[in-house]
């Protein structure tokens, strides 16, 4: 064609165009270019990789010795030591009722009245056999003193003087009886009006105006001044620790800086036929902010009577070919390790270990899943010793670096 002339390269005696050339030599060049690369970027880098060990973040727990003692603690409300159910002597109806729960009551206070109006008339029926029985005594004596004169001038036997003797003395007697029956009915009518014996203050109101009560039915609750004393109520398996004399802690929820030495006073007998409870009555010394139906709390030491188990959180226990382990911490070589335990029980504040934990084991309590045989750790100060006892909960955990 005119006017076009074609760039060529000439190799050996063939002419073979220039870009035909190198399309035709890329398949070939390509590898090779490649290895080049390669060469130069390790001759230009003699830099080697270090693989560095993973050291995983953990929490533990320091297993500590197990108390000696436990400590036991029961609620109670504060009551009077001395609390007297007062109720009338008599039979009746009340007319009135003078006081309220709360008031102050102080000797001689008429605290509830019932109807006199029956014992009113009994005394005016004593008075009136009385009266009936001073008369025949009059009459009996002028009886013996005219047998007497009679006897001494002969006109009258001895039968006679000792009959009329008799008579006298047995109307005497009727006088007496008559007099003491109306005492008693005068008595009965001043127990019309129930009246407190003792300073205290009125706690419970049992009966109303217009109720019928017998003798000795409760009507009026008084807490007498004085010594004050908490009342608790504790389960039969600890009751045990609690004999009179014990000295115990008391506490109260109105006042947290308020705390007295309290002694075991009185222990029951028998257990409540429905709570199945012993009542427990703790003395108190005398403190002027201590005020009766204030809640107390009793905190009292008891000896433990079987090896303690010690507890760790649920999450420390792990499995490894089917037996329930824990990975405790090598605190020389920083390294964790399986340990078999045997578990006594599942509890709300973790895992009661029966065998396989000592003091001062530091058991892993988080990431159990990623833990491994030798993994490496490392112990910070933060691993202080916590008490991973039975006594103590899921937060004694610390972590590890």
């Amino acid at each position: 064609m005119t006017g076009v002339r074609r760039s060529s390269t000439h190799f050996g005696s063939t002419q073979v165009p220039l870009s035909k050339s190198i399309m035709n030599r890329l398949p070939a060049i390509g590898p090779a270019l490649v290895v080049v690369a390669a060469l130069g970027l390790a001759g230009c880098s003699q830099e080697k990789v270090e693989v560095k060990d993973i050291v995983r973040p953990v929490k533990v727990v320091e297993i500590a010795k197990a108390n000696d003692t436990r400590e036991l603690s029961y609620s109670g409300s504060v009551r009077a030591r001395t609390e007297m159910n007062l109720g009338f002597r008599i039979n009746g109806k009340i007319t009135e009722r003078l006081v309220d729960i709360g008031q102050r009551v102080k000797p001689g206070d008429v605290l509830a009245r019932i109807d006199p109006a029956d014992y009113d008339l009994s005394v005016n029926s004593a008075e009136a056999s009385l009266e009936a029985a001073e008369r025949q005594v009059e009459t009996t004596g002028l009886a013996r003193r005219r047998a007497e004169q009679l006897f001494a001038k002969n006109f009258a036997s001895k039968s006679q003087l000792e009959q009329a003797t008799l008579s006298y003395d047995q109307a005497v007697a009727t006088r007496n009886s008559a007099r003491s029956a109306l005492d008693q009915a005068k008595n009965q009518v001043l127990y019309t009006d129930l009246k407190a014996d003792r300073n205290g203050i009125v706690t419970s109101v049992a009966a109303d105006i217009g109720q019928v009560v017998g003798s000795g039915t409760p009507v009026v609750t008084v807490a007498v001044d004085g010594e004050k004393e908490v009342l608790i109520a504790v389960p039969e398996m600890d009751i045990a620790q609690f004999k009179p004399g014990k000295n115990v802690k008391a506490s109260f929820w109105s006042d947290d800086a308020l705390t007295l030495d309290g002694k075991v006073r009185e222990v029951a007998g028998s257990a409540d036929q429905q709570s199945r409870t012993f009542a427990v009555r703790v003395s108190l010394p005398n403190d002027p902010r201590v005020l009766l139906g204030m809640t107390a709390n009793i905190e009292a030491s008891a000896a433990n009577s079987s090896p303690q188990s010690v507890s760790i959180p649920l999450s420390a226990l792990a499995q490894k070919d089917g037996q329930q382990i824990v990975w405790t911490v090598d605190r020389n070589g920083e390294t964790v390790h399986a340990r078999p335990i045997k578990v006594a029980e599942f509890t709300a504040d973790g895992v009661h270990v029966a065998e396989g934990l000592s003091p001062g084991d530091v058991v892993v309590a988080a990431g159990t899943q990623f833990m491994a045989e030798n993994l490496k750790v490392k112990l910070t100060g933060d691993a202080v010793q916590q008490s991973a006892s039975a006594d103590d909960d899921g937060d004694a955990v610390k972590r590890v670096r």
